[in-house]
């Protein structure tokens, strides 16, 4: 099976997608609007990796430098640069 991912790029300018159109599995209900994607979903790839195995890592970056094979302040400035793009991307959410 092949694993798809949510795309957040358009693929023909470069801008940042949205979704428009939800619909219901079950009922086929849709929902329609323009909808911006939460701030975690449009970080890169690598760093919703990285916030998912800090996660499952119980939020120990000590677990999580010696799973990546990094040294803790490596990992610690990882972490730096995700809050720091996460707030970022919630202020012009905001704005």
């Amino acid at each position: 099976m092949i694993k798809r991912r949510l795309p957040k790029i358009c693929p023909s300018c470069g801008g940042e997608l949205q979704v428009h159109v939800m619909q219901c599995r079950e009922c086929s209900t849709k929902i329609e609007g323009d909808y911006p994607l939460p701030a975690l979903m449009r970080l890169k790839e690598d760093d919703l990796r990285f916030v998912s195995d800090f996660v499952l890592c119980s939020g120990s970056l000590k677990a999580l430098a010696q799973k990546m094979g990094l040294s803790y302040p490596s990992v610690r400035n990882r972490l730096d640069d995700i809050i720091s793009e996460l707030e970022r991307l919630e202020e012009s959410e905001n704005n």
